[in-house]
């Protein structure tokens, strides 16, 4: 299918269709390539993190947090 086909699709088909598509993906993760870049990236993170846990929200404190902002 080519790219003028799909824009004729309604939003919400093309949103379904972004949502098999990466339930297709998500579906096989180990075929993911990760770059050297990226998984540096993700080091560099995970060491930031480990470094300041006290900095560290619950996915509850964050989603509450979110919701006062509304």
């Amino acid at each position: 299918m080519t790219l003028s086909r799909l824009l004729h699709l309604s939003v919400a088909e093309r949103i379904q269709l972004v949502e098999d598509l990466w339930d297709s993906v998500a579906a096989y993760p180990e075929q993911v390539e990760t770059s050297p870049e990226q998984l540096a990236e993700l080091e560099k993170r995970l060491a930031e993190l480990d470094a300041a846990p006290e900095g560290r929200e619950s996915w509850d404190e964050v989603k509450a947090r979110i919701l006062k902002s509304l």
